[in-house]
């Protein structure tokens, strides 16, 4: 377990509140939390919550942190980076702000490269996100594992060797919890049209998701081999399976997920540009 460990965000939304109760939980008192936020009703909120130093702006305060998170928007990153630049002491910088790539970043910071950027997606607000991460070369081994126990603190994380990987991230796990509404919504519309009160078509697909995800979580089968089990042939499993072949659902959902990567590089063009 990381000891005495100091961190500062730059931005105190709604992921970094996530990150915060995390490390909490799984940290307590190894870690003192600093927040810089332009929002006092914010900065007010995180102080009672979590004992959190705070201030309005960037100060010497964050030279003294051994880790400081940039979660602010996308758009906003580029002045908050140049903001933070005369503060930088050896710090791990580590981003969570969609989209801007590790060189947008390190131009922002003089050319610092001590940086690990992160794609969390909105699940790790109950502590069950997925994060990829991806690290420059001046990031040692030590911050590398710094880095992950912080993005452990909100689910579980996945290193890749490749900054452009991330925008497969972004586009599976990223992007992915919209898709599994998008589902259970379907499912609810159709347990309507079936005859069910919308809150027993509620209380049926998400305790379907639920039971079928903690399934394949704790099975050592392959989730293909899950879905034969329940799909003899000429039952309703079949049936209703045979109708999605014929509907090429499963190339519908695999054409979102590489329009959503598309999209993330097309972001990353866009926000490399600063």
């Amino acid at each position: 377990m990381m000891t005495n460990l100091r961190i500062g965000f730059i931005g105190g939304g709604n992921m970094a509140s996530a990150l915060m109760a995390g490390l909490q939980k799984h940290m307590g008192e190894a870690i003192s939390l600093h927040v810089v936020d332009v929002n006092d009703p914010i900065l007010t909120g995180l102080a009672s919550q979590f004992g959190a130093s705070t201030s309005r702006q960037m100060d010497q305060t964050l030279s003294q942190m051994d880790v400081v998170i940039f979660a602010v928007k996308p758009q906003q990153l580029h002045v908050a980076a140049l903001a933070f630049a005369p503060f930088l002491q050896q710090q791990l910088v580590l981003s969570v702000a969609a989209g801007v790539r590790t060189d947008a970043i390190s131009r922002s910071l003089q050319g610092y490269r001590k940086i690990v950027r992160s794609m969390p997606n909105t699940p790790a607000s109950i502590g069950l996100g997925m994060t990829g991460l991806f690290a420059l070369d001046g990031v040692s081994e030590q911050d590398k594992a710094r880095a992950q126990s912080i993005m452990q603190a909100v689910g579980e994380t996945l290193w890749v060797e490749t900054e452009a990987m991330l925008d497969a991230v972004t586009a599976v796990s990223g992007s992915g919890p919209a898709y599994v509404f998008y589902l259970i919504e379907a499912m609810q519309a159709a347990a309507i049209e079936l005859g069910f009160q919308p809150q027993q078509a509620q209380q049926l697909a998400l305790a379907t998701f639920n039971g079928a995800a903690q399934m394949a979580l704790q099975s050592d089968q392959a989730v293909s081999i899950l879905r034969e089990r329940v799909s003899s042939k000429g039952g309703t499993t079949y049936a209703a399976l045979c109708s999605m072949e014929e509907s090429k659902v499963k190339d519908a959902i695999s054409k979102a997920i590489h329009a959503a990567a598309v999209r993330g590089r097309e972001l990353g063009d866009e926000f490399s540009l600063s």
